[in-house]
């Protein structure tokens, strides 16, 4: 592996700053923009123009994110089942996780489970997470979760769409993945017997706020590796918690 002296952080940090304004008017500007645009098509035109204007407002996102250098790898996209409910596990490093995920896999209509606090005071994406089919939860009560979950649950069964999770809970500052929490997948697979779990491998993306919100990481690649899905109704839970912890933590560099 390629080590870096302290130095060239320091000067990317000092370089970042003048281009991050750029890159947050940017950012903000979209999301300031969309918000009228999602309300407009979901009044107006229902759930299909809703999820149409979330696509290409993580696509303007994304675009963003190239201006300060980043660039993006899928890997096995193309293992993923179609016509059926998904559950993505995943490992959580920023909230370009998110970004990215929505526009690369949006043939599959991804849901999150988010914490409550996203739901409220930020354009566009508050929106979409209380009106788009996400779920809020409160970290600080357990018991609040899980009937919202099993509320997720049942909409993927129902509509073969996909459900986002991120057991970590939090997401890691350095790219090592934290101890993976069982009781939100638990439900997920009880509640959604016909789903495929994929196990998603997520790397770089906590370099993008290496310094904190501001300034933005510069030049990195980030990279989501999909491995193997598992049909839930072929495995224990157990063994499901199991082969899929190992294989997200596997693809991980840290």
């Amino acid at each position: 592996m390629l080590l870096l002296h302290p130095n060239f952080f320091s000067m990317q940090k000092i370089v970042s700053y003048p281009i991050s304004v750029i890159y947050y008017l940017l950012f903000g500007l979209i999301l300031v923009i969309f918000h009228p645009i999602q309300w407009i098509c979901l009044r107006c035109f229902g759930y299909q123009a809703h999820k149409k204007s979330v696509d290409y407002l993580n696509f303007l996102l994304l675009k963003c994110t190239n201006l300060v250098g980043t660039t993006y790898t899928i890997k096995n996209r193309e293992a993923i089942p179609q016509g059926v409910p998904l559950i993505f596990v995943a490992n959580h490093q920023s909230m370009y996780d998110i970004i990215a995920m929505i526009w690369f896999l949006r043939r599959f209509h991804c849901k999150f489970v988010s914490k409550i606090e996203l739901g409220s005071g930020i354009p566009s994406v508050s929106f979409n997470l209380r009106h788009g089919g996400s779920v809020l939860i409160d970290r600080k009560d357990p018991k609040q979760a899980i009937p919202v979950i099993k509320g997720l649950s049942e909409y993927i069964e129902k509509n073969k769409r996909s459900a986002v999770i991120f057991p970590e809970g939090t997401r890691s500052k350095t790219g090592k993945p934290k101890e993976f929490a069982q009781s939100g997948l638990k439900i997920l697979c009880k509640y959604a017997p016909s789903a495929y779990i994929v196990p998603l491998s997520i790397n770089n993306s906590w370099k993008m706020v290496r310094f904190g919100f501001f300034p933005v990481g510069l030049g990195n690649h980030l990279s989501f590796e999909m491995h193997t899905p598992l049909k839930v109704s072929d495995f224990t839970f157990s063994e499901i918690m199991e082969q899929t912890e190992q294989a997200v933590v596997k693809g991980i560099q840290f």
